[in-house]
């Protein structure tokens, strides 16, 4: 059978090991394509919570396919690694964070699971990691479930890197601008065709390829992302200190069809739970490679987005009279981006829970993150709205860019706030409008005036 050009593509039974945000999200996109899915995690309360049909986080698209599919009985979620047996397909959506006290990927969970999964492994099947790791990591875990699988070198491994965006997982899941097969095999290519027939069929391109430069795909994008994002950074800096104006600049290249005007936009700086540590990994590895050249720009590419979140809080304790002792302010925006309430590595997290360290008052708002803002930092305030945050601030920070706080009517948040103060830390606000009624505006990339 030809997937592609199959009406009616086969279901193939399939575990997702891994249910965080990745296999979670991978896992509900498979069941709504037809097929039957199992995700296994060690957590037990994510996996009842997953069993129950609720959400363990906020993504768009993401709670009506959960529960679809838990209704139809296509996606179940199990503790145990034992479920995964007769699958035809695993996929490897385990966590590769930042090793403590180190650049480097951790990538225990995944030789974890890996080692888990491998005993019940005892037909011959198909592994597929969809891991960030560095490159290299296949070889050695097809070598390891080789040793460990009862059914051996009948066990394949190929790398379908993932290219989710929060905000737009669901959407990047089932219409993806394009799948990355690292086969060694024809048959292998082709299982995978099978896995994502319906996804094929609505055009998206596939690229097959090596185990190496399938592992390679998602960190280099992430690295390209993190590249440019910093440059856009530099380059505003450089229109604040010279007056020009960031936003025709910005408007300028956009239109260059060479650069284009994507991740163009200056101000606080990318986190979240990719890019910062896939470009520390990725330089690690590469100095392991014994390639420091690259590594010496990817330092600096991570050094200038970490210096948005410092010229932000210098920023605010100018705005403060010089000292944030004392001082009351409201950050709007917690989660690393809008649309999400992932507050891993965000650089709005980061600013309040400084400025909070260093003696301000400070309240958070932030749609979705409020509550994980709470389980991450305790010791911070969260409000409940906009205005509840405002309310005596001396200082406003708009650092995540929420479609809510583009909105916000700057004279009607006279009355609620002590010194008419804000920093746009995402440029969302339209300066002039904000100047008129009487706001003190500042926002890095663009002049005091």
């Amino acid at each position: 059978m030809d997937p592609v050009s199959s009406g009616n593509p086969p279901a193939v039974r399939i575990s997702v090991i891994g249910t965080g945000y990745l296999g979670a999200t991978h896992a509900v996109a498979l069941a709504s394509c037809g097929h039957e899915v199992v995700g296994i995690d060690t957590d037990p309360d994510r996996v009842r919570q997953l069993s129950a049909g609720m959400p363990p986080f906020h993504e768009p698209g993401f709670p009506v396919l959960l529960e679809e599919g838990v209704r139809s009985g296509s996606l179940t979620f199990d503790t145990d690694p034992r479920s995964a047996a007769g699958a035809e397909v695993h996929f490897l959506c385990v966590g590769t964070p930042q090793q403590a006290g180190s650049h480097a990927a951790d990538l225990s969970a995944l030789e974890a699971a890996t080692e888990a999964l491998a005993p019940h492994l005892d037909r011959p099947c198909l592994v597929v990691g969809k891991s960030t790791v560095p490159v290299g990591t296949a070889d050695r875990l097809r070598d390891r479930l080789h040793e460990l699988a009862p059914a051996g070198e009948a066990v394949a491994l190929a790398w379908n890197p993932e290219f989710l965006r929060e905000g737009h997982a669901v959407e990047d899941s089932l219409h993806p601008d394009r799948l990355v097969f690292g086969v060694e095999r024809d048959e292998h290519d082709q299982v995978l065709r099978t896995v994502y027939a319906r996804t094929i069929a609505h055009g998206a391109p596939v690229v097959r390829t090596d185990l190496a430069t399938a592992e390679l795909a998602k960190v280099s994008a992430n690295v390209m992302l993190a590249a440019r994002i910093s440059l856009v950074n530099l380059l505003a800096e450089v229109c604040e200190v010279t007056g020009a104006d960031v936003a025709d600049l910005r408007r300028i290249l956009g239109l260059d069809a060479r650069i284009g005007d994507r991740f163009l936009d200056p101000g606080l700086g990318y986190g979240g739970g990719c890019l910062p540590k896939d470009t520390r990994a990725f330089a690690a590895r590469a100095e392991e490679l014994g390639l420091r050249g690259p590594v010496a720009l990817l330092r600096e590419v991570d050094s200038l987005n970490m210096r948005q979140r410092a010229r932000t809080i210098d920023l605010a304790v100018e705005l403060a009279g010089g000292s944030p002792v004392g001082t009351r302010v409201a950050v709007l925006g917690a989660a690393f981006k809008a649309d999400s309430d992932d507050v891993r590595d965000s650089p709005a997290l980061d600013v309040a829970t400084t400025l909070h360290a260093r003696g301000a008052d400070v309240r958070v708002y932030d749609p979705r993150a409020g509550a994980n803002v709470a389980r991450a930092v305790p010791s911070l305030e969260v409000a409940a709205s906009v205005e509840d945050a405002l309310r005596g601030a001396d200082v406003v920070l708009v650092l995540t860019e929420w479609e809510e706080f583009r909105g916000l009517d700057p004279v009607a948040l006279l009355d609620l706030v002590r010194s008419p103060r804000v920093i746009d830390g995402r440029l969302v606000l339209d300066p002039d409008k904000w100047r008129a009624a009487g706001w003190d505006l500042r926002a890095l990339g663009r002049s005091a005036a």
